[in-house]
């Protein structure tokens, strides 16, 4: 059965970039509540902590640098089947992939800088979510 609440990260580059509130209008008009958020900074260490799933992949190095450049807006988001429906919206990793209207078809510049994280199972949703937020920082 799926579940009804997923994980994302507006990452640096959409940050950087100006697409926080545009970002966040898209996932209200998904339909997503969100349960949780904030603006916040990945250490190097952290982000690495983040992604040691992908440590022995060839990016991991480039990939903890740029998660960790700049602030990052970490969010919960509700709604049923949030993590497929989630994954709809925010498109293809590869933004020239990304069906026109997500939010890497809109916002994102590249593979690499794609705009947003996005959990991809129910299981990695409920830790990731736990990564970034206490107890009682979920409503």
């Amino acid at each position: 059965m799926a579940g009804n609440r997923t994980f994302t990260m507006i990452k640096p580059d959409a940050v950087r970039n100006g697409h926080i509130g545009a970002i966040l209008a898209k996932i209200n008009e998904g339909g997503f509540r969100i349960a949780a958020m904030k603006y916040t900074k990945l250490s190097a260490e952290k982000a690495g902590e983040f992604y040691a799933v992908h440590k022995e992949r060839p990016f991991y190095g480039e990939l903890v640098e740029f998660m960790s450049s700049g602030p990052i807006v970490a969010a919960i988001l509700e709604k049923d089947n949030a993590v497929a429906d989630f994954r709809k919206l925010i498109g293809a990793t590869n933004p020239a992939e990304a069906a026109p209207g997500t939010i890497r078809a809109l916002y994102a510049t590249s593979i690499g800088e794609n705009a947003v994280h996005g959990a991809d199972s129910d299981e990695n949703a409920a830790i990731e979510g736990n990564f970034h937020f206490a107890g009682t920082e979920m409503f």
